[in-house]
């Protein structure tokens, strides 16, 4: 087997390119989704229903584009069509959902067209997403794959804030907030629009950039599923089997996982209503101030996203990864705590850097802690794709019993960031219960 070639800088950057327009579409779809429905017409009680649907498309989807694209050849490569066919998806519903409320249509019809186009949209971003990552496990090597997942994570991020951001901008260039009752503010609406201009272009330019090999060049730099063992041997093996015999660290960072998840899932769900309630004193869904906090929340999630890049460059610097982890869970919980208290639009910069400590946290800590329990069991892909589900079963779970929760916190949205405050607490107390060589 070949030794896969060093690539420059600009290689590297081509390959993942197009993840930094994948990446705003699923910011805007993250920031704006509670205040599409909720402007739609959807009950609080119910908001956090139509946020089942991202992580179980993300542990239908991603899973299956990566079998498929395994077994595809084309002239265009094995990963790059299922990338291009999930951003043109995307495009077309990023087009359509901010539409919901104004094509005439019944309360509860224009929220069964939203929750169809949510669907599709995610379906599309989680294809479009997974095949960058596949890239960079076939084309880098080992030496310089750092590298090329750091380029890939500053892209994310940067794509993160810009698609936070939209709305806020296009509203001080002069682009109406406001509309009618049941209706998508045109800023809101424009914000998908560019999104949807600025992903096509991204991925149009991975697709010219990127050459991918053929199967003959695929085969001396990656070697088949004989020389290589893993893919044939965990073809192979029952996943109940693997769960079966898994370390117990990798139930004991589910647990964790289970109460970080479910903290940010609320986050994502109800910002919105409790900014508006307790900086702009609203409930009021088609009022100037609640559209103004939807703005303001896009802000917010750009602080928490920069305060997670900056505390990620600190992380490494903790010798007990332990320490690291849970000691940013309890400052994300310490944030989430705070936002109810917090009646200053820019006070909240505070406790939403502090939410962007364990975010990043979130986003190294678990994966570090498994791969080193992990060494000497094998099929480690397996054992990675299963532990994704620690991601998107926590969330289903919080999104289907979040009414529920609303209900017994009094029906204030503001209460669902003290649950999340506690939940992350408890996920650090849980990481005291991990065992690290």
């Amino acid at each position: 087997m070949k030794k896969k070639p060093n690539l420059n800088f600009w290689k590297l950057w081509n390959l993942s390119f197009g993840f930094f327009g994948v990446q705003i579409a699923y910011a805007l779809q993250s920031a704006n989704i509670s205040r599409i429905f909720a402007t739609l017409g959807a009950d609080p009680h119910s908001l956090s229903y139509f946020w089942i649907l991202p992580p179980l498309m993300g542990i239908l989807v991603q899973p299956i584009v990566g079998t498929l694209s395994d077994r595809t050849w084309t002239r265009f490569g094995r990963r790059i069509p299922y990338l291009f066919i999930g951003a043109a998806v995307a495009v077309l519903v990023m087009c359509l959902l901010p539409n919901a409320g104004s094509l005439g249509l019944t309360v509860s019809a224009a929220m069964m067209f939203g929750l169809v186009a949510l669907m599709f949209l995610d379906t599309s971003i989680n294809m479009a997403m997974q095949p960058f990552k596949m890239l960079v496990g076939d084309m880098v090597n080992e030496e310089q794959k750092a590298k090329a997942y750091s380029i890939q994570s500053f892209l994310c991020n940067a794509g993160s804030v810009v698609g936070y951001l939209f709305p806020f901008i296009f509203t001080f260039i002069g682009i109406s907030n406001v509309a009618e009752k049941g209706v998508i503010p045109d800023s809101v609406i424009w914000s998908f629009y560019i999104g949807a201009a600025i992903l096509i272009l991204c991925v149009i330019y991975t697709t010219l950039k990127v050459k991918e090999w053929n199967p003959q060049e695929y085969e001396e730099y990656n070697g088949t599923s004989k020389d290589s063992g893993e893919s044939e041997e965990s073809g192979s093996v029952n996943w109940f089997t693997l769960l079966k015999n898994a370390p117990s660290t990798f139930w004991k960072v589910g647990l964790v996982q289970f109460f970080c998840w479910l903290a940010f899932m609320y986050m994502w769900t109800y910002t919105n209503g409790t900014i508006a309630d307790t900086v702009w004193g609203t409930t009021d869904v088609s009022s100037e101030g609640y559209q103004q906090a939807g703005n303001w929340v896009g802000v917010l999630f750009a602080v928490q996203a920069i305060g997670s890049v900056v505390w990620a460059a600190i992380l490494p610097q903790f010798k007990n990864t332990k320490m690291a982890y849970g000691a940013s869970l309890v400052l994300g919980g310490i944030g989430f705590a705070m936002v109810p208290f917090v009646h200053d639009q820019y006070l909240l910069f505070v406790p939403f850097v502090l939410i962007g400590c364990a975010w990043a946290a979130m986003l190294a800590m678990p994966f570090a802690l498994v791969t080193n329990a992990l060494q000497g069991y094998g099929h480690m892909g397996a054992y990675l794709g299963l532990f994704n589900g620690t991601i998107c079963v926590p969330q289903i779970i919080a999104a289907a019993i979040g009414g529920t929760i609303l209900s017994l916190v009094g029906s204030a949205q503001s209460s669902m960031m003290l649950v999340a405050g506690v939940s992350l607490l408890i996920g650090a107390a849980c990481v005291t219960v991990i065992k690290t060589k």
